[in-house]
């Protein structure tokens, strides 16, 4: 395959396509025999057919067209004297260098010669040059010695890219020879020094051709995703650091990276051809006439194989240049560095080498929950998942039950609940076919362009980008999870051919079901999705001042306070994501409105209590003393941690410590306390491996509770060292630290007034961003406060905690409230900073996802 083996992009001017010769290539159609004399008649011929029966296809006319200057040059060469033994060599670079000359290339040649004479040197360059200027052919030229031609590539990078693609035409084939086999040499040589210019060269031709996926114009050549950045994963496997073809199987989206190179070649074949000229930009007006030569239908047709291709190429070159810069040769003292560490991230999960990798005692094939746990933890710490490692999870991962383990399901959440970091370890899955394997229902929308020109964005990355924008408001909403996975499926019911609301409102039942939600999640995220556009439709578009209006909109959602408000932050979430100025002051106004006077409608607010303790529990209280206990969840990785002990200050905040201090995550937990003892239990998930023996828990929880284990230093000790950075990587790609404690949506503390009949005093509940022993690090500042928890009920949604506390304050005012909501929030995670340029999901400067005309 020519974009494998020869290298780079084209090195002399503007590089090109491929196609058969004359009249040797079976099903190509002859070419005139006048070729030799009259080169642009011939050409003209080739083109000249109208009717797409008797043309050529694109890969077939490439093939013609490069016989056909194959056999010119030949002819010429031979009439000059250029012959085997001759000291003289003609070398084509570029497009007919890798054989893939398009309708209205430039000739990139070189003519070689063995330290000639200079008088016969010239009179060969003029000979061969001069009837090709003559008939106004744009010809890139050289003239040289090999020793020359390689001091040209060892200082020029474009040179150096080009003549890793020549190929010999005619002449003398041992100067030919010599040429191509030093310049791979010295290119493998010198590739340490010069993958750094190479690497930026390509960023500075993203930063101006922009992503091919998501422009409405796109520049097949030049563009992130594009021809080029094929040709430059060429040159990275000449350098041997890559193997050229990145990891995709046949089978992933876009069919792997050959493919994808195909058929953005046959597209440009056919807007030189259509176009009458060299052009690289693909415009609306062409796109209908290309769609039709090229069999793939309309131009959102064409839009959605252009984006397809594109996001393959993007993710070859993402592996391949992270993979070239592991295997960069060493030099000097560099060569004496210890081996990466592996540190583990999760279960069966670790980092090595800068990118996440499976655990050595991992196996795929009987852990159907580890695509998920890889990819939260990609997003988590910002990683990029090593390419080895999705292949062998796409290999051998099994599909995951319905419905999905617990664990499964919080580990999506977790994913989605990463902002803008999810995009990148989503796209990863998606390439190499994991995403799809997961929600079989996203190949209906992936790389779908919009019908509406408002929308920036292909569906399913307008999907991926609304949740990134769900994930800043989690903590609004009294169900962050739902929130997250209706702003993934709020639009999965598009390219079906009816409502799209409805439909995805039974995609959404369906997927709910497989995700193993509870019936009434499953009926509320159906609702959210059938109902996404009731707000801002109905605010936009009926009297606000009309109860009417607000009376409908209370019907239609049966007076459900927690669906109301799950969908006006979808609202602002989906708005955002659509593109530029779909979301204003006016429409913020609008639906806020709106959303206050349902609310007003709507009666009060219920108030959770816990669930009552067992029997067991309750002659364990009874009886004193300390107990833990450990218990395991069928076919999970779920324990239930139980810890009964006297009460006293301070000891919610000590036993969920020393959970954290043992690697168990907690996702929920209740307190409560019978006579005089309290019983804690925690739904915890170890972080790796096996949970610690009950009795090591209990000492410790002895321990911390006489003062002689500082649980709160040792948590601070254990983050300052967790190998969990956030990273935030820019348009370039290049990683950036962010500090591990930055929230995607800013902390909450909202009081609720209990029912002054019941004797308890009032709750706080906080939403905000988990950080490694949170709930003990909560507790221990209430209690610093004085203040007595009653009971509390934690709950951990992905990333994000929903801690509820029933507290008995000594002074309930609210100065005293205010005081402690603001040490609450002093020790949760702020909210990220925004970048100097913020991006939540694909930069903006694009449009129309990759739709030509919408």
């Amino acid at each position: 395959m020519p974009f494998v083996t020869s290298g780079g992009a084209g090195s002399t001017g503007d590089d090109d396509t491929t196609g058969p010769g004359p009249g040797s290539t079976p099903g190509s159609g002859p070419v005139p025999s006048s070729a030799a004399s009259d080169l642009v008649a011939a050409r003209r011929q080739l083109l000249a057919h109208s009717d797409a029966a008797q043309r050529d296809d694109a890969a077939g006319l490439r093939q013609v067209l490069v016989d056909l200057h194959d056999f010119w040059l030949t002819t010429k060469g031979a009439e000059l004297g250029i012959r085997p033994d001759s000291g003289f060599a003609i070398v084509a670079v570029g497009g007919l260098g890798r054989q893939e000359l398009l309708p209205h290339s430039d000739l990139d040649l070189i003519l070689l010669h063995d330290d000639m004479d200079p008088a016969r040197v010239a009179e060969v360059a003029d000979g061969l040059w001069y009837p090709l200027w003559d008939a106004h052919i744009k010809l890139d030229h050289s003239v040289r010695t090999v020793s020359q031609a390689l001091q040209v590539a060892s200082q020029d990078m474009s040179a150096a890219l080009g003549l890793l693609e020549a190929r010999h035409i005619a002449g003398d084939e041992s100067l030919s020879a010599l040429l191509i086999s030093g310049v791979r040499r010295q290119w493998r040589t010198d590739i340490r020094t010069r993958f750094p210019q190479l690497v930026e060269s390509a960023r500075d031709r993203w930063r101006r051709s922009g992503d091919i996926a998501h422009r409405a114009e796109p520049d097949l050549k030049n563009g992130r995703g594009g021809l080029r950045d094929v040709q430059m994963l060429g040159a990275l496997a000449a350098a041997q650091l890559t193997d050229g073809m990145g990891t995709l199987r046949p089978d992933s989206p876009g069919a792997g990276l050959q493919t994808a190179y195909g058929r953005l070649l046959d597209i440009r074949t056919e807007l030189h051809r259509i176009a009458g000229r060299p052009r690289e930009q693909l415009r609306a007006q062409d796109a209908d006439e290309i769609g039709a030569a090229l069999r793939i239908g309309d131009r959102f047709d064409l839009a959605r194989v252009i984006s397809d291709s594109a996001r393959t190429i993007g993710y070859s070159v993402d592996v391949g240049l992270r993979t070239a810069g592991n295997a960069l040769p060493r030099r000097g003292l560099a060569k004496l560095r210890r081996s990466p560490v592996r540190r583990p991230l999760d279960e069966g999960v670790v980092e090595h080498a800068g990118e996440v990798v499976l655990a050595r005692n991992a196996i795929p094939s009987k852990d159907p929950g580890l695509i998920l746990r890889v990819a939260a933890a990609s997003a988590r710490t910002g990683l990029p998942m090593s390419a080895s490692t999705l292949a062998r999870l796409a290999d051998h991962a099994p599909e995951l039950r319905e419905p999905w383990p617990a664990e499964a399901l919080s580990d999506l959440l977790v994913l989605l609940g990463t902002g803008r970091h999810m995009v990148a370890p989503i796209e990863a899955l998606d390439r190499t076919g994991l995403w799809g394997r997961l929600l079989p229902e996203w190949g209906a929308v992936r790389d779908l362009p919009p019908r509406d020109p408002v929308h920036t964005w292909t569906v399913d990355r307008h999907l991926v980008g609304t949740a990134v924008y769900a994930s800043t408001m989690t903590t609004r909403v009294s169900r962050p999870d739902l929130l997250v996975l209706g702003a993934l499926l709020h639009d999965l019911g598009k390219g079906r051919g009816a409502d799209h609301s409805v439909v995805g409102a039974e995609l959404a039942t369906q997927i709910g079901n497989r995700f193993g939600l509870w019936p009434q999640d499953v009926a509320t995220l159906s609702a959210m999705v059938r109902h996404h556009l009731l707000l801002p439709v109905t605010a936009t578009r009926r009297d606000p001042d009309d109860p009417a209006t607000t009376q409908f909109v209370v019907d239609t959602l049966g007076g459900d306070r927690v669906l109301l408000e799950l969908l006006a932050a979808l609202a602002e979430a989906d708005s955002l994501a659509t593109g530029p100025g779909v979301w204003g002051d006016w429409k913020s106004s609008l639906v806020s409105e709106l959303v206050r006077r349902c609310l007003r409608v709507m009666d009060g607010e219920e108030l959770h209590r816990p669930d009552p303790l067992t029997d067991e529990q309750r002659a364990r209280a009874e009886a004193g003393g300390v107990h833990v206990d450990i218990a395991s969840v069928p076919g999970s990785h779920t324990r239930v941690v139980t810890v009964i002990a006297p009460d006293g200050p301070g000891l919610l905040s000590t036993t969920s410590g020393v959970l954290a201090l043992n690697g168990l995550r907690c996702h929920t937990a209740m307190v409560q306390s019978h006579a005089g003892s309290v019983v804690n239990t925690f739904r915890v998930i170890p972080a790796f491996g096996d949970p610690p023996d009950p009795g090591l828990l209990r000492q410790q929880v002895l321990q911390a509770t006489a003062g002689t284990l500082d649980v709160i230093r040792r948590l601070d000790k254990r983050e300052a060292e967790s190998p969990v950075p956030v990273a935030s990587p820019p348009e370039d790609g290049t990683p950036v630290a962010v500090p591990a404690l930055f929230a995607m949506a800013p902390p909450r503390v909202l009081w609720i007034d209990a029912d002054p009949t019941a004797g308890s005093g009032p709750v706080l509940e906080l939403r905000a961003a988990d950080r490694i022993g949170l709930l003990s690090r909560v507790s221990a500042v209430l209690e610093r406060h004085g203040v007595d928890i009653v009971w509390a009920m934690v709950e951990t949604l992905g990333g994000t905690v929903v801690d509820t506390f029933c507290l008995r304050l000594p002074d309930d005012s609210p100065a005293r409230r205010s005081e402690l909501a603001d040490a609450v929030i002093a020790v949760v995670p702020p909210p990220e900073p925004p970048r100097e340029t913020e991006t939540p999901a694909p930069t903006a400067d694009s449009a129309r996802g990759g739709v030509p005309g919408a």
